[in-house]
C-alpha cells in the first residue's frame, strides 16, 4: 500500500513539472503585439499582477517561480516594452532582464509574398523596406554564406530564398542581420535528405524553389501542391507549357483565378502560357510544404487543373476534359 502512495506521489509530482514546463514555454496566444510598461520601484508581484490583467502571462504563480528559479527577480529593467504576439513566459523574463531597448517585436512574412510585398510589411513596421530590397536583390552579395546560391544565375536576387516565417527583432537589430536570419531559416530547412534528393532527381535548388514559387501562388492545401507539383514536372519534362495563371498574375500583379485573354498574350519569359519551361526565376517566397511537394510530388495522371472560385482544385486527364471543366466550373 506504501509503495502505491509513493509511486502516486511519484506520478504525481512528475505531472506538475511537466505542466509547469510547458505554461512556461507556452505562448500566450495573443494575436497582436502588446505594450507593457514597468515603473521604477515596482515588485515581481506587482509587475506580474499587472501582466495576468492585461493577459500576457496566464498563470502569476509560475511566472514568479520562473524568475526565482532563474535568478532574475531583481534584474528587471523599468521601462516601456513592446511584447510580441504570442510571447511565452520564458521570453518574457528575457526581455524584462535584457530592458527595453531590446524589446523584441515579431515580423511575419507570408508564404507566397514576394520580396516587394515583404518589403511593404517591413515598412509598416517601421523598418526599411528599400534597405531590404537592396540586401536581396542580388545573390552575389551572400555567395560566400550559402552553398546552394552556387545554383542561382549570375544576376539572380533573392526571391524564393527569404523564407516565410516569424521572426523577432528588436530596436538595435540591422536589416542585414534580420536577412541573415531568413536566409540561415531557409538554410536550416532545406534539409540534407532534401538536397541529396534535389541532386538525385536531376535538379538543382534554384529550379526546385522557381517551380515550388509557382505551386504556392497556385493553390493553399499541401495535398493539392503535391498534386500539381506532379502536373508540372510531367508538363515540363514533355515540354508542354506549364500554363500557370500564378505566373500571369505575376506580371500583371493581379490576383485573377482566370486571367483575361490580353493579360495571356503579354510578351514576357515569365508568361508561362507564351514561354514553356520554367520562367526565369521564383515569383514568390514558397512555403516549407511547397518545397516538399515538389521534392516529393504525388504522382497522379492528370496533366491538368483549375481551381475554381471556392477553391477547390478540378483535375483532368486530356485538354478536352479540362475545356469542359472550365465551361463548367468557370464560365
Amino acid at each position: 500500500m506504501i509503495k502505491k502512495i509513493f509511486l502516486l506521489i511519484i506520478v504525481l509530482a512528475l505531472g506538475v513539472v511537466a505542466w509547469f514546463v510547458i505554461t512556461v514555454v507556452s505562448g500566450n496566444s495573443s494575436s497582436a503585439p502588446q505594450t507593457f510598461s514597468v515603473n521604477k520601484g515596482q515588485g515581481v508581484n506587482e509587475i506580474s499582477r499587472a501582466l495576468y490583467d492585461k493577459g500576457i502571462i496566464k498563470n502569476k504563480f509560475v511566472f514568479e517561480t520562473w524568475l526565482w528559479l532563474e535568478k532574475s527577480e531583481g534584474k528587471i529593467v523599468a521601462g516601456i516594452y513592446h511584447f510580441p504576439t504570442n510571447v511565452s513566459i520564458r521570453q518574457l523574463k528575457n526581455i524584462l532582464v535584457l530592458g527595453p531597448g531590446n524589446s523584441q517585436r515579431s515580423i511575419t512574412l507570408l508564404e507566397g509574398w514576394t520580396r516587394k510585398m515583404m518589403a511593404q510589411a517591413l515598412d509598416k513596421d517601421g523598418l526599411s523596406g528599400q534597405g531590404f530590397l537592396t540586401l536581396t536583390d542580388d545573390r552575389s552579395l551572400w555567395n560566400s554564406d550559402y552553398d546552394w546560391l552556387a545554383d542561382l544565375p549570375s544576376g539572380a536576387s533573392l526571391e524564393g530564398f527569404i523564407f516565410p516565417d516569424t521572426y523577432y527583432v528588436n530596436d538595435e537589430t540591422t536589416m542585414r542581420s534580420l536577412v541573415v536570419k531568413t536566409l540561415n531559416n531557409f538554410d536550416k530547412k532545406l534539409t540534407p535528405a532534401m538536397r541529396q534528393e534535389i541532386k538525385r532527381q536531376g535538379k538543382d535548388v534554384f529550379e526546385v524553389v522557381t517551380l515550388a514559387s509557382i505551386v504556392e501562388r497556385e493553390v493553399p492545401q499541401s495535398a493539392d501542391k503535391k498534386m500539381i507539383a506532379d502536373i508540372f514536372l510531367k508538363r515540363l519534362a514533355k515540354d508542354i507549357g506549364l500554363q500557370s495563371d500564378a505566373t500571369v498574375n505575376f506580371i500583371t500583379g493581379k490576383g485573377l483565378t482566370q486571367p483575361t485573354a490580353a493579360d495571356l498574350s503579354i510578351d514576357s519569359p515569365y508568361n508561362t502560357y507564351k514561354y514553356r519551361g520554367l520562367p526565369p526565376g521564383p515569383i514568390a517566397n514558397p512555403g516549407l510544404d511547397s518545397i516538399e511537394a515538389v521534392i516529393y510530388p504525388t504522382k497522379n495522371d492528370y496533366y491538368y487543373f483549375l481551381t475554381t472560385k471556392e477553391g477547390k482544385v478540378i483535375y483532368s486527364r486530356t485538354y478536352e476534359e479540362h475545356l469542359a471543366n472550365k465551361k463548367k466550373y468557370l464560365d
